[in-house]
């Protein structure tokens, strides 16, 4: 495939190299969903500087210290290194920081979690290394995961042991809707938009689908077959972060099928409402769902009117379209679900796209077109007004989806608003162009 290895990642690399050209001791946590792309941006910062790369694996603690050990020899090109035999993690970190030197040294413990798991006191071998020797030293430790729940609360947490000690963090979020489009630069905007739709901004998602093959084809490749890279990804992740993910799966699917109230999910899920909110705060945490109260509300920190959506799109198309057909696309009739209920369902998909896409320029770059900065913006359920924006003055900005043509339902919209925003309220117009690297085309049209 034809695609860019590294794409949308200028600014978290260029912080990343900031931290490394720091001149001091620098202890950097990085984590994110799997395949967000953590490893690339980490392998890219390491080609910079001398490094030591090491991915390590869900094998004992002394079978992933021989590895590091190979990772270190490699990294210092250090012969010597081949006769030490290192006891614990904190003699070959040591060895490493006495390396160092006056030049700086990234070492990246990739899949940190990992190493936890063989050894419960690593944290606390690691803080009293970094408190020792580590933070009078020219290295930059990196510690990356992919489990966020542990990352957060074994090594951000104040309980952890590490608490305190790390100069730095990132979370790593999935691409914005915009630079997923780089994906498929000789596209029109409306297959990139719609492969956005399917996939969202997973980089690793992004990366499977083939330019060269028709949105069909590529999912029938990588999704609607049991070999398919993409197929049972989301029950990979589910379990990477969720002990049980059994009710978890029912949750999604009902908020897939359209139940966005928490007494709606609960009835769909054959639970009650307050266990419904504590697992809908689970996956809340985990960024895998958001909760959105309209901009209409009047009291939108007590508000009821508070409704739930899947924030990833390939979550939501996997709930959507292939959970409840697993049994068909296991017997092999992958193109029967394409057939008789992906492709009709497509202008659905491109329609919530367009959503993601429209609450991007809000977010970004509207404020430089109204001559206002836009304090606040959400989601709106409206046929042609697709998203709200608020700016500091109370003036309410209508973000418009020209592709949905309804001339009678934007007059209503609008009437509505210019109600709930005292009459200041202006409109931005938006339309799809051809063009993946400018794929909306942005008008201003003033007070309603």
């Amino acid at each position: 495939m034809a695609q860019q290895a590294f794409v949308g990642r200028e600014a978290e690399l260029a912080a990343l190299e900031g931290f490394a050209d720091s001149g001091r001791a620098e202890l950097f946590v990085l984590y994110g969903r799997r395949r967000v792309g953590k490893t690339e941006l980490l392998q890219r910062l390491c080609e910079r500087s001398r490094s030591v790369y090491f991915l390590a694996a869900q094998v004992r603690d002394k079978d992933n210290l021989a590895a590091f050990k190979d990772a270190l020899q490699e990294g210092l090109a250090d012969p010597l290194i081949e006769n030490v035999t290192f006891s614990d993690w904190a003699s070959a970190l040591g060895y490493a920081a006495e390396r160092t030197g006056d030049e700086r040294l990234i070492i990246v413990l990739d899949e940190f979690p990992y190493l936890c798991e063989a050894n419960k006191g690593l944290p606390s071998l690691l803080q009293r290394f970094w408190d020792q020797r580590g933070k009078n030293s020219q290295l930059m430790l990196v510690l990356c995961g992919s489990q966020v729940s542990f990352m957060e609360r074994e090594v951000l947490a104040e309980r952890s042991p590490l608490f305190g000690r790390r100069t730095g963090q990132r979370r790593l979020e999935p691409l914005r809707p915009s630079e997923s489009l780089r994906f498929f630069p000789e596209w029109p905007a409306t297959d990139g938009v719609l492969a956005y739709g399917i996939l969202g901004g997973m980089p690793a998602y992004l990366r499977r689908f083939d330019p060269a093959l028709s949105i069909s084809d590529n999912l029938m490749k990588e999704v609607l077959r049991p070999e398919g890279y993409l197929f049972d990804e989301v029950q990979f992740l589910l379990r990477t972060e969720l002990q049980n993910p059994t009710t978890y799966n029912s949750i999604l699917a009902a908020i897939a099928r359209g139940c966005d109230r928490v007494g709606d999910i609960a009835l769909t899920v054959g639970v009650d409402s307050p266990t419904a909110n504590k697992y809908l705060h689970v996956l809340r945490e985990l960024r895998i769902v958001e909760r959105g109260v309209p901009l209409t509300d009047p009291d939108p920190l007590r508000s009821r009117r508070g409704t739930y959506h899947i924030a990833d799109r390939f979550l939501a198309f996997h709930f959507r379209h292939i959970q409840p057909h697993l049994s068909l696309i296991e017997a092999g009739r992958g193109a029967r679900v394409l057939e008789g209920h992906i492709q009709p369902d497509m202008a659905y998909l491109e329609r919530e796209a367009r959503q993601d896409f429209l609450l991007e320029h809000l977010n970004r770059s509207a404020a430089e077109l109204i001559g206002d900065e836009i304090v606040e913006t959400g989601r709106h359920p409206g046929r042609m007004v697709r998203a709200l924006g608020r700016t500091a003055d109370g003036t309410g900005v209508a973000a418009i989806d020209e592709a949905e043509a309804d001339s009678t339902a934007l007059a209503q919209e609008l009437a509505d608003l210019l109600k709930v925003f005292d009459g200041k309220l202006l409109r931005l117009s938006y339309r799809l162009t051809e063009d993946c690297a400018k794929p909306l085309s942005v008008t201003l049209l003033g007070g309603a």
